[in-house]
């Protein structure tokens, strides 16, 4: 193919100096009112949207909304598995896949899942086995498949409540519903239900503990089902944020008994004319 002589061309493989650069994280203060005006070492989370039944390709679905994170989720079978030993003769299998969108974050992700993703699926699983009656589902496998729209912080937490509320909408037998609360512990002071900037916002060198926590609760049955930290907290501080977490997770339980039961309302074959 013949090339133009004239014309000065750069390298194909040359990408714009704007990819490479990073803005420094912007540090937040850790006292005084949070940037979405909720108070701080207070049980205060973010106003939540949630309704049942959107996809009507799958089994059972949800979608929930807490500020700008945004989650969906689709609930699948219970279908005859592929792969089957002594486990699945007894009891069924829980399968979850928790993906990004690639403009779910500020920085654009890709369609392959990454560690992040299998991390999360993982966590996932963990939190949500325990409160499915897998027994009643022997030869059989679940597949729940979240996809994350939004990520405006405490991603994981609401990915919980949102998979445990397609699991009911699909008719899954369960124990309890699941709900999810995360908490961020800067130094003296703790916020519940962090942001993205504020789960990413670390002041270096300040000599002071931090650390994050997510709880997967059962509120009926009154039992954690999983728990995932990470950074550095004191024994003390650890058990006072899960109690606050629980207590972030009642505050929620009204919120979604109310969605499910719209949801089992408008499935509801209308009474039938005399």
């Amino acid at each position: 193919m013949p090339t133009d002589t004239k014309r000065v061309r750069g390298p194909e493989t040359s990408q714009s100096p704007l990819l490479f650069w990073s803005r420094p994280a912007k540090v937040l203060p850790s006292h005084g009112p949070r940037a979405d005006g909720r108070q701080r070492d207070q049980v205060d989370v973010r106003p939540v949207f949630v309704r049942c039944g959107l996809v009507s390709q799958a089994k059972g679905s949800a979608y929930i909304e807490a500020g700008s994170t945004k989650v969906l989720c689709c609930v699948y079978g219970p279908r005859e598995t592929e792969r089957k030993d002594e486990t699945d003769m007894k009891s069924g299998r829980l399968t979850t896949d928790m993906r990004f969108a690639p403009f779910s974050c500020p920085e654009r992700g890709s369609w392959i899942q990454g560690s992040q993703d299998k991390d999360f699926s993982l966590m996932l699983q963990e939190s949500l086995q325990p409160a499915v009656c897998l027994h009643k589902y022997p030869r059989s496998q679940i597949e729940v498949n979240v996809m994350v729209l939004e990520n405006s912080g405490s991603v994981l937490a609401h990915a919980v409540t949102c998979a445990s509320m397609a699991l009911a909408d699909a008719g899954i037998e369960m124990y309890d519903l699941v709900l999810g609360c995360s908490l961020r512990q800067d130094g003296g002071s703790y916020v519940v239900d962090p942001t993205y900037p504020e789960e990413n916002s670390w002041r270096s060198g300040s000599g002071e503990k931090q650390g994050g926590l997510t709880v997967a609760f059962l509120p009926s049955l009154n039992q954690v089902s999983g728990l995932q930290s990470d950074g550095e907290m004191a024994e003390e501080t650890l058990t006072a944020g899960i109690r606050t977490c629980i207590e972030g997770c009642y505050k929620l339980y009204p919120v979604i008994q109310q969605a499910l039961i719209k949801a089992v309302r408008r499935a509801a074959l209308p009474p039938a004319e005399s």
